[in-house]
């Protein structure tokens, strides 16, 4: 609770508008996974899920706080469920499980490295959190093992790419705006 603590305002601010603005991109990356599923099946939504990691990359890698990517994690989804997701209340859960997985690289690093491996690993672990989530929520059990082989991999992959390389990315041309000047990622010189 300490670490909480030390968060500045802006800090707070920048967080809620990081969750807001992915909530409400998540809602429309939903609509791309639906068009994708009636074109390739059901593995679509391994090949997209990363993205939906992303701004948990984003505020942790510009905020550089503990727990900035569960907290932005839990904000997106509060955004996507205010703004009428079908999906509902059990986005609360869905954000919970993908943010705790975003975290745990960061926990790891004591929430002092944000290098390209550590996002990397960040969407990564995500990745395998939310598969054990949907494994039980979904039943996966009962799909053939070669399918569930072909599922996380694309889904490991998709948090690594999406969620950990695209947030990166993403982060860095934001940055480039001065939007996040004076944050961790990009101090102010004295």
């Amino acid at each position: 609770m300490e670490q909480i603590k030390n968060w500045t305002l802006r800090e707070l601010v920048v967080a809620a508008a990081i969750g807001v603005v992915f909530g409400f991109l998540y809602l429309a990356w939903v609509q791309l996974w639906l068009v994708l599923r009636g074109l390739i099946g059901p593995l679509s939504m391994d090949i997209v899920f990363g993205f939906w990691f992303a701004g948990s990359t984003v505020a942790a890698y510009v905020i550089r706080k503990p727990w900035a990517a569960l907290g932005v994690s839990m904000a997106a989804v509060v955004t996507e469920i205010l703004a009428g997701s079908p999906a509902g209340a059990i986005l609360l859960l869905t954000g919970l499980v993908q943010g705790l997985g975003s975290e745990v690289p960061f926990l790891v690093t004591r929430w002092k490295r944000y290098t390209l491996p550590v996002l990397l690993l960040s969407g990564g672990c995500a990745s395998v959190f939310s598969f054990v989530y949907t494994w039980f929520r979904f039943s996966y059990w009962t799909l053939a093992p070669g399918l569930l082989v072909a599922m996380f991999v694309l889904r490991v992959s998709s948090g690594v790419l999406l969620g950990g390389f695209l947030g990166k990315v993403i982060a860095d041309a934001v940055k480039r705006t001065g939007v996040f000047r004076g944050l961790a990622m990009d101090p102010v010189e004295p």
